[in-house]
């Protein structure tokens, strides 16, 4: 998930239900689709063996294409199963039992909606990435925060912790946040709900995020 080169990358976030064989193929389409840093497994409510099961269908299809694999909120899972590490939000894990749960290597972020105060104790805390959002309306979850572009910019020119702009996204909207310095822009049904398809919708996105660099 390295963003050496400063170019605001792909964060792809699966849908809230999936069929982790059938998904399969519709994961390797995006991933083909254009670059993708990383892709988070984000199964809320399903039971563990759910959980492991996507993990094993799914895991490979993006290490084989160098995308780092993060499992949302099981630390104890993404430890054992071989994930590249583990995405934890204000109610989950404590940031510091999630580190020891996958050690030091692992990719440890943080959600920190819409506060400079909370991304600034994770980033302290030694988190990989802290999470700012949503910034704009967004089906895949009910948004009780709302992030401003002016937070992210304000961010991005004092640290060097890398921030995630989540929340709505799309190759339309997107310019703003690229040009505010996000470094990864999480999104879900822009791709997954892309009437042409999650490929396209990834080169869609990658073409807006070069005309905006």
């Amino acid at each position: 998930m390295s963003n050496n080169d400063n170019r605001c990358r792909l964060y792809l976030v699966t849908p809230p239900k999936l069929e982790p064989r059938k998904f399969v193929d519709r994961l390797k389409a995006a991933l083909d689709g254009g670059d993708v840093a990383c892709v988070q497994l984000r199964l809320k409510d399903a039971e563990d063996d759910e959980v492991l099961a996507a993990i094993e269908a799914l895991r490979p299809v993006a290490q084989k294409r160098d995308v780092a694999f993060i499992l949302n909120d099981r630390p104890d899972l993404a430890a054992v199963t071989g994930c590249d590490g583990v995405h934890i939000g204000q109610q989950d894990t404590p940031y510091a039992e999630a580190r020891a749960m996958v050690g030091p290597d692992a990719i440890v972020g943080v959600t920190c909606h819409d506060s400079m105060h909370l991304a600034m104790e994770a980033a302290e805390n030694g988190a990989d990435y802290v999470a700012f959002g949503a910034f704009f309306p967004t089906s895949t979850k009910e948004a009780k925060y709302h992030a401003s572009i002016e937070l992210l910019e304000d961010w991005c020119q004092a640290m060097v912790v890398p921030a995630v702009a989540i929340g709505g996204i799309t190759p339309e909207n997107c310019p703003p946040l690229v040009r505010a310095g996000a470094e990864f822009l999480a999104v879900v049904s822009s791709v997954w709900n892309a009437p042409d398809g999650p490929g396209a919708a990834v080169q869609r996105f990658n073409a807006a995020i070069d005309a905006a660099s």
